[in-house]
């Protein structure tokens, strides 16, 4: 094989067109050794001479796309101070941009011998380790360009692509569960039917299926145990593992960027899925431990874990940032997607102990040109001392806001004393946003995710039923925050089931239409199930994937509609946070941006806000005093809106505000009912807003006169204005002959 020098830049394997450069970066190495595969499996090694910093690179004119390959690392192997070069472990290049195959979990994939961890294992792990694929990068975007929707207008769909796709009927069985399915034209005929404008795709990068869940018949069905942060995982690829599914992730991007539909990833960037001290020599831990992990100091052995996991990334070194870094540049640049969202992020935090706002990782990402431009969605917490930092990451960031999930849930569930922080959150939460100069959008709000209950669960069950996961029910959160409306799981009773139907109206609503970005979790509009299961990480069956057969048209129908008012109507996503100001108006005074009604529809006080057992409250959103002006630079008027909240069990009749507010208006929606009607509300008129209902008015707009712009109608106008002038000069003319 001939073998030129190369370069040190890019890492990974680059193919130009005529040949292919590779560049792995191992400053523990002694030497490193390039190993080429063909598709029996068999090896050639090519010794790496060339190294610059420590960057061990090669170029190879005769390498084309679809060549897999792997690396070996000889250098120190001495657990306690952090070495563990092994050069009989072949590794996957971290920078590899696509996989082939996947891992069998034998003795010769782990650095020790099973039942000694202090002992060496030099078994060769070739045969049984997943390879790196060179990839044509070449693609036909055709014109493609991000859809860079702002955030205010911003609704994400939670998905896992697996999950979204297996059972739809109209998807092709061999795409399905694949990145082909999702760009299939039913699934984003759905997504545009809801509204949606982001689809935030569950992670995607390669990952490993865990050996314990295979044992007891289970996998990793979420994917949160990364190997591979540049590759889309091969096992969802219709097409093949020989770098197609690089192919197809690209095209799938193309045809939801079509469909005005913006693609966010979640990645994992916290940890890998080499685990702990016992778990198997894959990638990084063979190339440079000490580098990419953060170890522990006392006894370098072992991994801190902020993460529940295992091991946690290094975000002190230079070449751990570098790889994060390069791996959002590359899925940006290369794979065009529009943004992410950053798993247990306060672990990229922790430069040194504690969570640090201001570490390193933070600044890399403020001043890149590329990653800081697309949407940044932090999940605010990890499991480490500290972690829980909802509010607290720097203003170019968003938030998954936990605050949110949980108020909404317990004020529905009718939990006490919850009516002030319901405010505070449905209005975009600025309690926790405003004082780093962000706005309502930084709050992502949501009432269901992948982990937990889905939406009908969350009304259907108290308890979790997790025994499918082989952990007697010990795994998983137990306080849900979830009520099942008076029966524990499955019930004919049509009460019940009427008041979880309206519970789950009252939660997409409340979602919707609150200040901030939604978030909807895939399935929920269809009445999705995993019978009370809130812990689906390993269980990749019918009981996690979408069930489109068993479809809740009226719950698709009503999401559909709720998001239709939000996006026709800018008062549910003013930019700004409200002031509510004046907060005492004296008469004639303009109406503030926003008024906290009691039922009898008069200002709430200070002290309406303690009533320990009010779950009703009223609020009016004026749409005249939305600050700002819109993308033309016109001032942003809207229709006015009354919302009233009735979590309580029994009716609660309100009191519609005076004229003042509006002179008349339009129930809109009703989840006790239809979610629109024709009905219209007088002012100072009663209203009765059923137990655990939501209900909207808008103001009814005002009739225009009809006027007549015909040619003859202004013929017409213009005579009678010169008679009236000649009328007028004839009686000024008289007065003067009469003085």
């Amino acid at each position: 094989m001939e073998v030129w020098p190369g370069d040190a830049y890019p890492l990974g394997a680059t193919y130009d067109g005529h040949g292919t450069n590779f560049a792995l970066y191992s400053e523990a190495a002694e030497s490193v050794t390039l190993c080429l595969f063909d598709d029996e499996g068999r090896e050639e090694q090519i010794r790496l001479h060339e190294v610059d910093g420590y960057v061990w690179h090669c170029y190879l004119p005769n390498v084309i796309p679809g060549q897999k390959y792997g690396f070996r690392v000889d250098g120190p192997y001495d657990p306690a101070n952090g070495c563990r070069c092994n050069p009989n472990k072949l590794l996957l290049d971290p920078y590899a941009k696509a996989v082939a195959g996947e891992i069998d979990w034998d003795q010769a994939l782990f650095g020790y011998n099973f039942g000694d961890e202090d002992s060496r294992n030099d078994e060769d792990s070739a045969a049984h380790m997943m390879l790196g694929v060179v990839v044509n990068p070449f693609f036909d975007w055709d014109g493609d360009r991000l859809p860079r929707i702002p955030y205010h207008k911003s609704v994400i769909y939670e998905a896992h692509v697996k999950g979204l796709t297996m059972l739809h009927p109209e998807v092709p069985e061999a795409e399905r569960g694949t990145y082909a399915g999702i760009a299939h034209p039913a699934v984003i005929e759905h997504l545009q039917k809801l509204g949606v404008t982001a689809i935030e795709l569950m992670p995607v990068h390669q990952f490993v299926n865990d050996s314990t869940l295979q044992e007891k018949g289970l996998s990793n069905y979420w994917g949160y145990n990364t190997i591979g942060f540049f590759a889309p995982h091969n096992k969802y690829s219709a097409t093949g593992d020989a770098g197609q599914q690089v192919q197809e992730f690209k095209a799938m991007v193309r045809d939801l960027h079509r469909a005005g539909i913006e693609v966010i990833l979640d990645v994992v960037y916290n940890h890998t899925a080499e685990g702990n001290h016992l778990g198997p020599t894959l990638s990084f831990r063979g190339i440079d431990n000490k580098s990419y992990y953060r170890l522990v100091e006392d006894d370098q052995r072992y991994y801190m874990d902020y993460t529940g996991t295992g091991n946690s990334l290094n975000v002190r070194t230079p070449h751990s940032l570098q790889l994060i870094m390069d791996s959002l540049r590359y899925w940006v640049t290369e794979m065009h997607v529009d943004g992410f969202r950053f798993d247990l992020a306060s672990t990229l935090a922790r430069e040194f102990y504690d969570v640090d706002r201001l570490s390193s990782f933070f600044e890399l990402v403020q001043q890149d040109p590329v990653v800081s431009q697309v949407k940044l969605i932090a999940e605010p917490w990890d499991i480490g001392p500290g972690g829980y930092q909802v509010g607290n990451f720097p203003p170019l960031w968003t938030e998954w806001n936990g605050k949110f999930r949980d108020t909404v849930r317990d004020f529905w569930r009718g939990e006490p004393s919850t009516l002030g922080e319901f405010a505070s959150r449905i209005t975009g939460s600025a309690d926790l946003y405003e004082s780093s100069a962000r706005r309502p959008v930084a709050s992502i709000n949501f009432v269901t995710a992948h982990d937990g209950f889905t939406l009908r669960d969350l009304v259907s069950y108290n308890e979790k039923h997790n025994e499918a996961n082989g952990e007697d029910n010990n795994d998983g959160e137990s306080h849900n925050r979830s009520w099942n409306c008076g029966v524990e799981g499955p019930t004919d009773d049509p009460t019940v089931l009427s008041l979880r139907a309206r519970q789950q109206r009252n939660f997409i609503a409340t979602l919707l239409l609150s200040q901030g970005v939604p978030m909807l979790l895939h399935g929920d509009e269809l009445g999705r199930t995993q019978q009370g299961n809130n812990n689906t990480y390993a269980q990749d069956s019918e009981l996690t994937w979408v069930n489109w057969d068993a479809m809740d048209t009226p719950l698709v129908e009503f999401t559909a509609a709720v998001n239709r008012l939000r996006a026709e109507h800018p008062t549910f996503r003013r930019r700004r946070f409200f002031d509510g100001r004046p907060v005492r108006r004296g008469e004639g005074e303009v109406l503030p941006d926003i008024v906290w009604l009691r039922e009898d529809g008069t200002p709430m006080e200070p002290e309406d806000w303690d009533a320990q057992l009010s779950r009703s409250l009223g609020v009016f959103l004026n749409g005249q005093g939305i600050p700002g002006r819109d993308e033309r630079g016109q001032r942003i008027v809207d229709a006015n809106f009354l919302l009233y909240f009735n979590a309580d069990d029994n009716t609660v009749k309100f009191t519609v505000p005076g004229k003042e507010y509006g002179p008349l208006w339009d129930r809109v929606i009703d989840t006790a009912g239809g979610y629109e009607t024709e009905e219209t509300v007088a002012p100072d008129s009663s209203l009765n807003v059923a137990a655990k209902s939501l209900v909207i008015l808008r103001a009814h707009p005002e009739e225009e006169e009809d006027h007549d712009h015909s040619v003859a109608a202004s013929l017409a106008v213009l005579a009678a204005a010169d008679e009236a002038a000649a009328d007028a000069a004839a009686d000024a003319g008289g007065e003067e002959g009469d003085e």
